[in-house]
């Protein structure tokens, strides 16, 4: 299968690198100091903005100071080996003009910016928390990618791990790839499902940049 596009969006955490263990020991010490710990083990974490994530664990006065906290927790972590490359991701980069791609996450954009500087990653364009008013599952995030990119959203493709990610990018009218990196492939509905970016390789032309997955 080939997917023909002018642009590629990807998603950060669990796409290009993966913090899963850093989120699990910041978000964990987290709840306990907010004494959330019972009621965060029942929310939907991954995919999410942290706004978000608090508003369904505590009262709306509480919300600002809760995040700048777990924002800190998070930023710090970075050097404790809080984030690694996933497979495929330097060497997809690599083969694309900066601006033919961009980076879209839920994180904040010190927190984005912090894990994938950590990684050698510089995104000419970066979409993060602090740019949108409605999170993922929403589209807003990947259209507003789109339009930094000078791009119609038909012609993007989005990549995501996460079901939150992959519902915003259909809901863009953007073509979309599931990678199983978090979640088993049978949860995820994309155009296409792959283990994670080191099965696909991608061909740019002047116009257009196709992406294959590898034989």
């Amino acid at each position: 299968m080939t997917i023909h596009a002018q642009a590629l969006l990807f998603d950060n955490d669990g796409t290009l690198v993966s913090s899963l263990d850093s989120v699990e020991r910041c978000w964990t010490r987290w709840a306990a100091e907010y004494g959330v710990t019972d009621e965060f083990a029942r929310v939907e974490l991954h995919g999410r903005t942290a706004a978000d994530i608090v508003a369904d664990l505590l009262p709306a006065h509480l919300v600002p100071e809760a995040v700048a906290r777990v924002e800190q927790l998070e930023v710090e972590d970075v050097p404790n080996g809080g984030v690694r490359l996933l497979p495929g991701t330097a060497a997809l980069l690599d083969a694309l003009p900066a601006e033919r791609w961009a980076v879209v996450t839920s994180a904040t954009r010190r927190l984005a910016e912090a894990r994938l500087d950590a990684v050698g990653i510089l995104p000419k364009t970066l979409i993060a928390a602090d740019d949108i008013t409605r999170g993922k599952p929403d589209p807003q995030p990947y259209l507003l990618a789109a339009r930094r990119l000078g791009v119609d959203p038909a012609r993007c493709v989005v990549f995501e791990d996460a079901p939150a990610g992959l519902r915003a990018g259909r809901a863009a009218g953007m073509a979309t790839v599931a990678l199983a990196t978090t979640h088993p492939a049978h949860e995820l509905d994309a155009d296409l499902v792959v283990p994670d970016l080191s099965a696909l390789s991608v061909l740019v032309t002047d116009h257009l940049v196709e992406v294959s997955v590898r034989r």
